[in-house]
């Protein structure tokens, strides 16, 4: 049996970012964030991409050391407590998925590598909690090998987007070998700024009441900017200007001696500077304060959600959190008969509950997104919906959804019809195949888009047979439906990991 949830309890969050390892361990009574523990580590993994966009094993290995510390700190901690996002770096890597099987064992606990605006929604979330304000703000979070900006009013993100660019991307490529030079800091703003360029009329001045950085890079500078007493903490154009003069002195990232700046932020700051300046110029940013919330605080804001949601859901675990929220969305942007989708999900349900009665929440609730949604594609053509339904699911925006996720909601609904052969490597997983042969027993005995009793239907596991029965009643008036299911156990016995049986 799934471990009951507790969202009052410890809750920890992995940042596996691009430059950093971070590790935060808190909790929410009565809603108020208080952090009970944190971790950091400088592993600097974006700097292990070669130009082939593959992550080298001497960067690999660093991930993997730190990964095997934070377990230590997590031991205990149950897997419903605990959720780990990984950004950037393996946004982009080609071999993220050989390193992320090496990585969830070094941790011992799944790994999620989540898109630029979901990253971007965490963000803010973790601001919006530990720094609340009606104001409209923007939200400026600097990482290693990307840059996110939100627009948000009080809780809610008006506007996320991520963009390219990072401090660890910037270092490497223009001030190659720690050296520093005025050209070098031109070179890196051009850059910066043509990346950052699509984001001037979202999040132009007139947009917003007040700026604040929410990364290590915001953090990092006005702590120095204040240890030198150039500012209060406040971020500024010529406060940056100061900063950059005196990179360009010291010629190298080795000789730099700023009051207040810390080693592991030396060879990153060149690059983290080019872009701060950049954003105050082109989005005529006056004042930058650091912001109290980033990324981890807004991942375990968001595992309370879920968690509370599903502490306060009736027996099944139909809880409502921001994915729920998506998946309605989706519905209405690409014109889902929702009363389909209702049919097919009631059917669904009630056959993966019989086979699979033990299967985690989210195991259920992922099929059950997959029935919502496994129409989205007739919005593009009736031919080979599921094909462009599974293309949409694989690229759409998706707030609350992890890429990982989004992807195995894709996959259920890709086979929700046609051969399984193109879906070989998931149905290796049973899980995944029960809740394939759910969806699309389901999806045939709601062919004819009327009500269907989700009784109807019964579906019993024995090992790997799938055994379905009906009453004869039923099959004799419905010898359509009693086709296809014929149809659909040759097609089982074909190619699919499970035996569909039949009565007769």
């Amino acid at each position: 049996m799934e471990p009951s949830v507790n969202p009052a309890g410890l809750l920890a969050a992995v940042d596996i970012g691009s430059n950093s390892f971070r590790l935060e361990i808190g909790h929410l009574p009565q809603g108020r964030y208080r952090r009970i523990d944190y971790l950091k580590d400088t592993v600097r993994l974006g700097a292990g991409l070669d130009a082939n966009g593959m992550l080298s094993e001497d960067a690999a290995q660093r991930g993997l050391a730190c990964l095997r510390r934070f377990a230590e700190r997590l031991t205990g901690v149950a897997a419903s407590q605990v959720r780990a996002v990984a950004t950037q770096t393996l946004r982009e890597a080609r071999n993220r998925n050989a390193f992320l099987l090496r990585a969830q064992e070094a941790l011992g606990f799944p790994i999620e590598v989540i898109s630029g605006r979901e990253e971007a929604r965490l963000i803010y979330a973790g601001v919006a909690h530990l720094q609340p304000s009606d104001a409209t703000r923007l939200v400026v979070d600097i990482g290693g090998r990307s840059t996110e900006l939100i627009l948000g009013q009080a809780r809610q993100p008006l506007q996320a987007e991520s963009f390219g660019v990072g401090c660890v991307s910037l270092s490497l490529r223009y001030f190659e070998g720690g050296t520093i030079t005025e050209a070098g800091f031109r070179a890196a703003q051009v850059a910066a700024g043509a990346e950052l360029e699509e984001g001037l009329q979202p999040f132009a001045p007139d947009r917003w009441e007040h700026a604040l950085g929410a990364s290590g890079t915001a953090g990092a500078v006005s702590q120095l900017l204040q240890a030198a007493g150039v500012t209060d903490g406040r971020i500024t154009p010529a406060g940056l200007r100061w900063c950059i003069e005196r990179c360009i002195a010291a010629g190298h990232i080795d000789r730099i001696e700023i009051p207040g700046l810390k080693p592991d932020r030396r060879a990153v700051l060149p690059g983290g500077l080019s872009i701060l300046y950049t954003l105050a110029a082109q989005f005529r940013i006056e004042s930058l304060w650091p912001a109290k919330g980033a990324l981890r605080q807004g991942v375990i804001i968001d595992l309370h959600d879920r968690l509370l949601a599903q502490s306060q859901a009736d027996g099944r675990g139909r809880a409502t959190d921001v994915r729920d929220a998506t998946v309605a969305e989706l519905q209405q942007r690409f014109a889902v008969d929702r009363a389909q989708a209702a049919r097919v999900t009631a059917v669904a349900l009630a056959l993966f509950d019989a086979v699979l009665p033990d299967a985690g929440s989210e195991t259920r609730r992922e099929l059950g997104w997959a029935c919502a949604l496994h129409e989205l594609g007739l919005m593009v053509s009736h031919h080979d919906h599921h094909r462009h339904s599974a293309y949409l699911l694989a690229h759409v925006d998706a707030p609350g959804f992890s890429q990982s996720q989004q992807r195995r909601v894709g996959d259920l609904v890709l086979g929700q019809r046609g051969g399984l052969r193109k879906l070989e490597p998931q149905l290796a997983s049973e899980t995944f195949a029960w809740q394939v042969l759910c969806l699309r027993l389901a999806a045939i005995g709601c062919h004819a888009r009327a009500d269907a009793d989700p009784r109807a239907l019964a579906l019993q596991a024995r090992g790997r047979d799938a055994v379905l029965t009906y009453g004869t009643a039923w099959a004799e008036s419905h010898p359509r439906t009693l086709f296809l299911l014929r149809e659909e156990a040759i097609a089982w016995t074909r190619s699919g990991p499970l035996r569909l049986l039949l009565p007769g």
